[in-house]
């Protein structure tokens, strides 16, 4: 399957070879760039770790089967993405932009899982 994405590093190129423009055209138009994903792994993670240097982030991800409480368990981390900076910030505007639609549909997201989760009601009858 091949999928188009825009890209700023695509931009950078055409920017450089565009002829000089006034100020309200000299923005550069995204550029398409073909991506191929066919070998492309796809995994579900419910948990998320970042950590890093200077110059890079490590995002680590992996499945936490108790995800109320601590778990007792470790969580094992089952794939790990390395970034510079660069690419974060472009991650970051990127999720930022896709919750917020998401958010805009179907509602504001609660991340405090304590929030979301709903006692269950005892039955009449039952002692409390």
């Amino acid at each position: 399957m091949t999928k188009d994405a825009e890209t700023p590093e695509a931009q950078a190129p055409q920017a450089a070879a565009a002829p000089a423009a006034p100020a309200a055209q000299s923005q550069a138009q995204p550029v398409q760039v073909q991506v191929n994903d066919d070998h492309a792994q796809a995994c579900y993670a419910n948990f998320c770790r970042v950590t890093g240097s200077p110059e890079e982030l490590i995002i680590d991800f992996g499945l936490n089967p108790q995800p109320i409480g601590v778990p007792k368990d470790p969580i094992n981390v089952n794939q790990r993405i390395i970034v510079n900076f660069f690419t974060a910030k472009r991650l970051l505007a990127a999720l930022q932009m896709s919750v917020a639609r998401h958010e805009a549909v179907f509602g504001v997201l609660e991340t405090d899982i304590n929030k979301r989760v709903r006692p269950t009601q005892q039955k009449q009858g039952e002692n409390k």
